[in-house]
């Protein structure tokens, strides 16, 4: 199985999946980055397009990645990634639809005026005018299409921890 964590830079999707992984049994973390970095490493460089996802490869990369650890290690994959354009994300569910690995698929969200002030005073990362730039993209995500492919987890007055127990309870759950 699958648990995607979606939503917004800065919202808490990696702190989760952290929190996330020793609640589920079985359960490992593999962040879709990591296969947008490699794909930033190819020399010479892919054509700029701003943006990993961007590049045609990412999506069925990430599908065919987890797909192998699956194969491998069996359990659960707790994957941690924006996605906030709804065409690559229908690829990367259809993928995983098309290999019959189940996606339980949660966004975090968060009002904007906590995100912002998470994002400002972000202890680790520090302020991050890239984050404060997916707000509005986030939004817009949200209102017309990633709200309903999801299962959404308000993260505005819920501490990291709780989020997290939200999560494994309502995948533990069906899993029953």
């Amino acid at each position: 199985m699958i648990v995607w964590i979606n939503g917004t830079h800065g919202v808490g999707k990696t702190t989760t999946s952290r929190l996330v992984q020793p609640l589920l049994p079985d359960a490992r973390v593999l962040d879709p980055e990591k296969v947008g970095e490699t794909l930033m490493d190819v020399r010479p460089p892919l054509p700029d397009s701003g943006d990993f996802q961007h590049w045609d490869p990412w999506r069925p990369l990430v599908v065919e990645t987890a797909r192998q650890v699956l194969a491998f290690a069996g359990g659960t994959l707790v994957m941690p990634q924006t996605v906030l354009v709804e065409r690559y994300w229908r690829e990367i569910a259809d993928g995983f639809a098309a290999h019959g690995i189940p996606v339980r698929h949660f966004v975090l969200h968060a009002e904007e005026e906590t995100l912002r002030d998470r994002i400002q005073n972000d202890a680790v990362v520090g302020p991050s005018t890239f984050r404060s730039s997916r707000v509005d993209p986030y939004a817009e995500a949200a209102r017309t299409w990633l709200h309903a492919a999801a299962e959404v987890v308000d993260t505005t007055d819920t501490p990291p921890e709780q989020v997290a127990r939200n999560i494994a309870d309502a995948v533990l759950q069906v899993a029953r």
